[in-house]
């Protein structure tokens, strides 16, 4: 397992639908160490603060796994590194196996698992497709984003280490599933909202899905 690219990007203004949006998906990689701090990496930033970054959204990771289904997707040959918009791009960590509460090592930071991402309308507009949100999220290939447990600093070809299992077991795909699937899992929503590590805008979420 394994850091392919640790990718930035401050915020900027694009035009979509005749509007002025900030947005900070436009994320390219980073030669060097980076540093990483609490609120995310140096050099990085996001536009809406209301469902991107923050302590518990700091650092969003993509499996590299997925990128062929998605340059099959969109007609590409190949897709560049944090075309997603995520700040790792990352091989041998898969939303079926990775689970909410996870602890990982990279470089001589400590990471934890907190949710899944969501897709919006300015990735739909940077990849030019704008049906792609739906696909996007019944493909199960969300990524995952990160708390920052112990600050320091990444870089590519660092090596990503397990340092803790969250004994609970419930994976980013199952958080998806019954967060944003209609999926039924009522055991899987309730082991959810035990778990300290979920990111606060989606235990939300979960509890009034669970009083509903």
């Amino acid at each position: 397992m394994q850091i392919l690219s640790v990718n930035v990007a401050m915020p900027r203004v694009i035009e979509i639908n005749g509007k002025a949006v900030p947005t900070g998906i436009y994320k390219e990689p980073v030669t060097g160490p980076v540093e990483l701090r609490k609120l995310g990496l140096a050099g990085d930033g996001q536009a809406d603060l209301t469902v991107h970054g923050g302590e518990h959204q700091a650092v969003y990771a993509y499996p590299i796994e997925h990128y062929p289904h998605w340059a099959k997707f969109l007609g590409a040959e190949s897709l560049a590194h944090g075309t997603f918009g995520e700040n790792l791009t990352t091989s041998g960590l898969v939303e079926t196996e990775v689970c909410i509460g996870d602890v990982h090592r990279m470089g001589n930071v400590l990471l934890q698992v907190t949710c899944e991402r969501l897709p919006c309308f300015k990735f739909a507009h940077k990849v030019g497709r704008p049906d792609i949100l739906k696909p996007f999220l019944q493909s199960g290939h969300s990524g995952f984003y990160y708390k920052v447990l112990q600050e320091g600093t990444l870089a590519m070809g660092d090596t990503i280490e397990i340092v803790e299992q969250h004994p609970l077991r419930v994976t980013v795909r199952d958080l998806l599933g019954v967060h944003r699937l209609n999926e039924e899992a009522t055991e899987t929503l309730e082991k959810l909202l035990t778990i300290e590590a979920l990111a606060p805008i989606v235990r939300k979420d979960l509890e009034k899905r669970l009083a509903a």
